[in-house]
């Protein structure tokens, strides 16, 4: 696999994007899946192949890290190989990086502490990895959002049947998309992470009283890799770059 400008992991050409799902085959695990996208030149790889070496990584550098900073553990994470530009990856690392974040601030000493905490990772990679890439734009829904609402609703324990709970995972779905909205597209999967986390951090402050830290400024140094950055509509671009 490749990491580079483009998006394709095999052969680093830009996708294409179809309006109805199309079979294809994987050309990592050899599975046959209906599909959105494949490169120019028809290569396809899975969600779970594309993510797989990626959420280990997370997984790896979230149990390591002492940062109370969520976005300063994404953008850790973001400079290993296996995390590449776009990818669903990103939906199990949002949530991941405030989880960590979470309970370095504490906020798992009333929950267990790091048991708890182990568990909430290992459940946050589970509902993660089943949400699918592209969704962004497919379903009007990112990913790195709903991945904020997961954290929430981990950490709140919220279920279909519960009540405040239900609502907070719900309400940090919505104030991330919006968040996450405002730019307008196309997608990028770093710009939406730090859209997405900045948001929880401050619905997490105002809701649960747990003051994990951010940035005085966050930085993007992933321009390079992303053919379709936004540059200077990003709130985030490094324009010393």
């Amino acid at each position: 696999m490749v990491r580079g400008e483009g998006a394709c992991l095999v052969c680093g050409k830009p996708l294409i994007y179809y309006e109805k799902a199309v079979q294809m085959e994987c050309v990592i695990c050899g599975g046959r899946f209906e599909s959105y996208a494949s490169c120019e030149d028809g290569h396809y790889v899975c969600d779970e192949c594309h993510a797989e070496k990626g959420v280990q990584a997370v997984m790896e550098g979230c149990r390591k890290s002492c940062s109370k900073n969520p976005i300063e553990i994404m953008q850790n994470l973001m400079m290993d190989p296996y995390i590449y530009m776009h990818g669903p990856e990103h939906h199990v690392m949002a949530g991941a990086a405030l989880l960590t974040a979470f309970y370095n601030c504490g906020g798992f000493d009333k929950r267990g502490g790091r048991s708890a905490f182990e568990e909430a990772l290992e459940e946050m990679k589970a509902r993660g990895s089943e949400y699918p890439g592209g969704a962004c734009g497919m379903w009007g829904c990112c990913g790195a959002a709903v991945s904020t609402g997961m954290f929430i609703s981990i950490v709140t324990k919220a279920t279909p049947l519960t009540g405040k709970s239900w609502g907070l995972s719900n309400q940090m779905t919505a104030r991330a998309l919006e968040a996450i909205a405002k730019p307008g597209g196309p997608r990028c999967c770093k710009r939406n992470c730090f859209l997405a986390v900045e948001e929880a951090v401050k619905f997490v402050k105002d809701n649960l009283e747990i003051a994990m830290e951010l940035p005085e400024k966050i930085q993007c140094g992933f321009s390079p890799e992303n053919r379709e950055c936004l540059r200077k509509r990003c709130p985030f671009y490094n324009t010393g770059r």
